[in-house]
């Protein structure tokens, strides 16, 4: 035990190092989150994205349909200001 004591005084007391639990603790949370994006992973690829259409969006488009190029020419819908 005298020979830690010696090693101690040796020692910079002004240094700071996080030491070997700290290197452990450091890899077991880069384990965890490489874990959990992978788990992301995949979750997101079994995700269906296809999004159903609103019918009452369909319903107000077909109501009142614009041509497209209307708007670029100038013979759109003039603005009030």
């Amino acid at each position: 035990m005298t020979h830690l004591v010696t090693f101690a005084k040796e020692v910079d007391e002004d240094k700071v190092t996080p030491g070997v639990l700290g290197f452990i603790v450091f890899a077991a949370m880069a384990l965890a989150v490489w874990a959990l994006m992978k788990s992301m992973s995949r979750h997101m690829n079994r995700v269906d994205f296809t999004q159903v259409p609103d019918p009452k969006a369909e319903q107000a488009e077909q109501a009142e349909p614009e041509p497209a190029d209307a708007e670029a020419s100038g013979q759109g819908k003039q603005q009030r200001g």
